[in-house]
């Protein structure tokens, strides 16, 4: 039986959860990420040994789930494995919206006993439509109702990112990485083995979700291939869709069996398979963030052609090398561009061909820059730009004297406001990396697309514009 939107809803936006089995062995670790829900949390718990810690959170614990007196939309499994069946055989008595089975050693360890208890359980949730997570995952983070399964990912904030993962572990990065880099989920959901629900249902989910605005996937394998492959076309041509395939060699695809018991498939049928849905392809976390984060915080390019700022001449040269390799053009500008730029630019130990070495001229004045974003914005030749922030001249500077910052800044969010031609910037690693971090924090609140390299900047930006160009 198909698992209906509202049984979905109910458990990926749920109003009432309940955690089965957590203990003390764990620091309840479930109960205690729970603890900001906005909603009512129960503890289900039959082990008199460890109901007095729980309730020493302040949560009330019950023996079942029917003794719940309100409705629970959304569980939590924490039992070992061979008590799992019952617990998800409790759930649909009980008419629970939805569960994740954290609790794991079913067909992803190859054993007779595990492949036996993962389809009997398939047996009896699949007959009731429970919306059923996994087994072996981490289930769902929802950090705008405060649903979390490590206590260190963000509650209280609404994001607009949906993460479909089929690890625990590279959705829970994903989570607390992205939030670093100011990126914030509005749905995460680790799903595991994914024998009722799997990649293709959360895709549905997220295509009509009014806060996800752009979708990351990380995925291994795939029950249904066709129809994974349908869904990420439909889904695709809505929303940015960005994947991480897992698996990308023979021994990755072999790590794969033993994780998620997924079957592996050629890397290019993967690639190749991306590419005609639509989305774009990533390789590691890294780049998953990179790439949300240029799809969120750019605007559309019309074409490849680039306007870059580096603050010394040696930066110049390999800012633009990190941009043609990655696919883009860094142009010569028009005459008259290069007539405005000869009025004011100092050409003492600097250059204005594109890319500008500027930091002489910005130094001299501030206003500068702005100006020189002005003959940018203008020029026919130019589609995007791109500005080396040097943490290794700047950082302690702007430490020093944070209203240079703070100009700065208003240099850069007044060209995003007054242009329709992309921006990003690259801020390097620096001997001061404090201040370059606190730097760096600021311009990610501040919506400033920044990235820790050249290279990087310049993959973001490309496929991004490649999601851009189909959306």
């Amino acid at each position: 039986m198909a698992v209906t939107r509202e049984r979905l809803t109910r458990a990926l936006a749920p109003k009432v959860v309940a955690v089965i089995g957590d203990k003390k062995a764990s620091g309840y670790n479930w109960l205690r990420s729970m603890k900001e829900f906005d909603g009512p949390v129960y503890s289900v718990q039959v082990d008199e040994n460890e109901i007095p810690g729980i309730e020493e959170l302040g949560i009330p614990n019950y023996k079942s789930l029917t003794d719940i007196p309100d409705q629970v939309d959304f569980a939590v499994c924490a039992v070992p494995r061979q008590v799992a069946p019952f617990i998800v055989q409790g759930c649909v008595e009980a008419n629970v919206g939805g569960v994740t089975l954290f609790t794991s050693g079913f067909a992803e360890t190859g054993e007779d006993i595990g492949v036996e208890l993962q389809n009997k359980i398939f047996e009896i949730a699949d007959p009731s439509g429970l919306a059923l997570i996994g087994p072996n995952c981490m289930g769902l983070h929802v950090p705008g109702l405060g649903v979390r399964f490590n206590r260190d990912q963000p509650a209280g904030v609404q994001g607009n990112i949906g993460f479909v993962s089929q690890s625990g572990t590279h959705g829970m990065n994903f989570s607390l990485t992205g939030a670093a880099h100011g990126l914030y989920c509005s749905t995460l959901v680790s799903f595991g083995n994914g024998i009722i629900l799997e990649a293709a249902d959360y895709l549905e989910y997220l295509v009509d979700d009014p806060q996800t605005e752009v979708i990351g996937m990380y995925i291994e394998g795939a029950r249904d291939g066709q129809r994974l492959f349908r869904t990420l076309r439909e889904v695709a041509a809505k929303k940015p869709v960005i994947i991480w395939k897992g698996g990308q060699t023979e021994g990755g695809g072999r790590a794969i069996r033993s994780h998620t018991a997924s079957l592996a498939s050629d890397q290019a049928i993967w690639e190749a398979m991306i590419r005609q849905v639509g989305a774009v392809a990533v390789h590691n976390l890294d780049e998953m963030i990179d790439v949300v984060k240029a799809t969120l915080l750019t605007k559309r390019t019309q074409g490849n052609r680039l306007g870059l700022i580096a603050m010394t001449g040696g930066q110049s040269v390999v800012l633009t090398d990190a941009f043609e390799k990655a696919g883009w053009r860094v142009p010569t500008l028009s005459e008259k561009s290069y007539s405005q730029l000869s009025e004011f630019f100092n050409i003492i130990g600097g250059s204005y061909r594109n890319p500008l070495d500027a930091a002489g001229t910005i130094g001299q004045d501030p206003k500068h820059l702005d100006t020189i974003f002005d003959i940018l914005n203008a020029d026919e030749n130019i589609d995007a730009v791109g500005m080396e922030l040097s943490a290794t001249f700047m950082a302690r500077r702007w430490q020093d004297k944070p209203e240079e910052f703070d100009r700065l800044i208003g240099s850069l969010k007044r060209f995003m406001a007054e242009s329709d031609k992309p921006f990003l910037a690259a801020l390097h690693p620096s001997h001061v990396e404090e201040a370059a971090h606190t730097a760096r924090l600021r311009l990610q609140e501040e919506g400033i697309a920044t990235f820790p390299s050249f290279e990087r900047a310049a993959n973001a930006l490309r496929k991004a514009s490649t999601l851009a160009a189909v959306n």
